[in-house]
């Protein structure tokens, strides 16, 4: 198997998505492909499932905030300040979804503690929550209001949250690494609950971190994607090869825009 990695930069909403959806419909069977990228301006996604109605769209734009669909599941996240991955992973009869997203977590695990060691103690999630009952609870409209099993938690907070999608022969598989609290605003932006925000603020902070907050240090962007590129290739034992950005850019805007 052939392992590419692409570094995106920042970019608008609409055009990560797409970029993340152009991957995956034009992979081959015999790559896999690991995506970093940032978010530029800070950009609302919802779950390929979630009503826009939930989100207060007017204040957003007067904000400069940028709203996008995923095209995975899941519930509204704030991209800010965090670094996003993406992988895309060809599948066929003997390869699992499940087992896939538990390995992708498992060298973002080995990437995190390559950063620095205080991130050894991050964890997987081994609950997996009753979602149909969690989806009926107002603070359900926060993807980080609660973790998925396998996911990425440090001293029993989420870290990471990820979404997964097979498209055609691949899985896409996308999330955030939370490096500051600025997602935590979110709730800002929520037609619904209606009420205090600062109690559904409150909530968010008892189930959320960040690195910023763990490590009690700014984040240095190029140190953490550098990290992570080395945990996939120790975890998968593989060697990452980069890919030629501008001419992926160029056939997005052929494919997707035209």
């Amino acid at each position: 198997m052939k392992w590419l990695f692409v570094n995106s930069g920042f970019g608008t909403g609409q055009f990560n998505m797409d970029f993340d959806l152009y991957l995956a419909r034009h992979s081959k069977q015999n790559e896999v492909i690991l995506r970093l990228y940032q978010w530029n301006p800070y950009c609302i996604s919802l779950g390929a499932n979630q009503n826009i109605a939930s989100i207060n769209t007017a204040l957003a734009k007067s904000d400069g905030i940028d709203i996008v669909k995923r095209p995975t599941g899941g519930r509204a996240i704030l991209h800010a300040e965090e670094l996003t991955y993406s992988v895309i992973y060809p599948v066929d009869s003997q390869t699992s979804a499940k087992n896939i997203y538990y390995e992708i977590n498992l060298a973002l695990k080995q990437g995190l503690s390559l950063y620095d060691e205080k991130l050894k103690l991050v964890e997987l999630e081994n609950i997996q929550p009753d979602f149909p009952k969690v989806y009926k609870e107002e603070i359900s409209s926060i993807c980080f209001a609660v973790s998925a099993k396998n996911e990425l938690k440090f001293l029993g907070k989420k870290l990471v949250g990820s979404a997964q999608r097979k498209l055609g022969n691949a899985i896409l598989q996308h999330g955030s690494i939370l490096c500051g609290d600025y997602h935590k605003k979110v709730v800002t932006y929520l037609n619904e609950p209606i009420g205090d925000v600062s109690l559904y603020t409150e909530e968010i902070c008892k189930t959320t971190t960040d690195l910023g907050s763990i490590l009690r240090s700014e984040i240095n962007y190029n140190k953490l994607g550098n990290s992570l590129v080395r945990g996939f290739e120790e975890h998968f034992q593989v060697k990452l090869n980069n890919t030629n950005f501008p001419e992926i850019a160029e056939g997005i805007n052929q494919t997707v825009f035209s």
